[in-house]
């Protein structure tokens, strides 16, 4: 957003692209679910005796969140929240609704996907917009809803939103496993074929694991204001639940600490196998270099220019000369050997 823009101002991307909308309505009775319908359609699929669940895919139409913000009363300050990307993951009442932000992170045909999910819940309504169109990690929940499993039918929005948060919870787990298998295989390479490719590749996996340390993070403290916030729409019942999120969300940060920390070490094992062939690198060139010092100083007297030396006219004088080279050679080399220096 531009510096000196009015506050609530839903500022549309630099690339702007159609939304796609999607509900689903569902009561103790039944569920309906529609996709890529208009946002008029959706508003009337509202259930009222029961949850309705608004999905907004694509942050490329300002028209469809404000039109959302008017029907159900969304702060403005909270609809700006959603736009700008990357926002700070955290947990806000308004009035009467909740806001939540969550940072995503889920494996996608070998690679991790990353996105924000902004969260508005209130009685008997729920609202998920999400940054990207290609996927979520919500498709359990869906399944969860169309099949009647649970009391997710029974309970009110507030359930669904701990299911949501769970899920996106959930989908940490693959992604640290990822990580720690990459890592694993990279300590591998940085003991057996310490290529420079090795350092990039962890240099690159650090990073990752700083995001994903920022996203695991704030996640424990979301969890645990929606435990502690004193508002009717979260049920006792919920906060239960919530408990167990909790739990995860924990365990998960550990593991992420633990990852980075492995990191870091796996980083010292490949500088230090550098070194450690460096340092051979170097002593054999010691070696060589140290055995060439009396072959120089023997070369070098020898090839002094004085008229009388003693070997000057001795007629075996330059193979003398050559066996003093190689047996100074030879008795430094099984010195060497001795001493266990090569």
């Amino acid at each position: 957003m531009r510096p000196g823009t009015p506050p609530g101002t839903l500022v549309p991307l630099a690339t702007p692209a159609p939304s796609r909308v999607s509900v689903i309505a569902y009561n103790h009775e039944g569920a309906t679910e529609r996709h890529g319908v208009g946002l008029d359609d959706a508003l009337a699929a509202i259930a009222p005796a029961g949850v309705t669940w608004i999905n907004v895919d694509g942050l490329g139409d300002t028209t469809t969140l404000a039109r959302l913000g008017e029907r159900f009363g969304l702060h403005p300050l909270a609809l700006e929240d959603v736009l700008n990307v990357p926002q700070r993951p955290k947990v806000e009442r308004y009035g009467k609704h909740m806001f939540v932000v969550m940072r995503t992170m889920r494996l996608s045909e070998g690679e991790v996907v990353e996105e924000q999910v902004s969260l508005f819940f209130g009685s008997g309504w729920l609202i998920t917009v999400q940054e990207r169109s290609d996927g979520d990690c919500f498709g359990a929940v869906r399944e969860a809803i169309r099949q009647g499993r649970g009391r997710v039918r029974e309970a009110g929005a507030d359930y669904l939103a701990y299911l949501l948060i769970d899920s996106v919870v959930d989908a940490y787990f693959p992604v640290i496993e990822h990580f720690g298998e990459r890592i694993q295989n990279l300590e591998s390479a940085a003991i057996d074929d310490p290529s420079p490719l090795v350092l990039v590749q962890m240099q690159r996996v650090r990073h990752q694991l700083l995001a994903l340390r920022r996203a695991v993070w704030p996640m424990r403290e979301e969890v645990a204001i929606l435990i502690r916030e004193e508002s009717d729409l979260v049920a006792p019942e919920t906060r239960i639940f919530l408990r167990d999120v909790y739990d995860h969300a924990v365990q998960a940060l550990e593991i992420v600490e633990s990852l980075r920390e492995t990191a870091v070490s796996v980083m010292e094992v490949y500088l230090s196998v550098q070194n450690q062939r460096l340092n051979e690198v170097m002593k054999v060139l010691t070696v060589i270099a140290t055995i060439f010092i009396p072959l120089t100083t023997i070369a070098s007297v020898y090839g002094m220019n004085f008229k009388h030396m003693p070997e000057l006219e001795w007629r075996y004088g330059y193979l003398w000369a050559l066996g003093l080279m190689l047996a100074s050679a030879l008795g430094m080399i099984g010195y060497f050997k001795r001493r266990g220096w090569w």
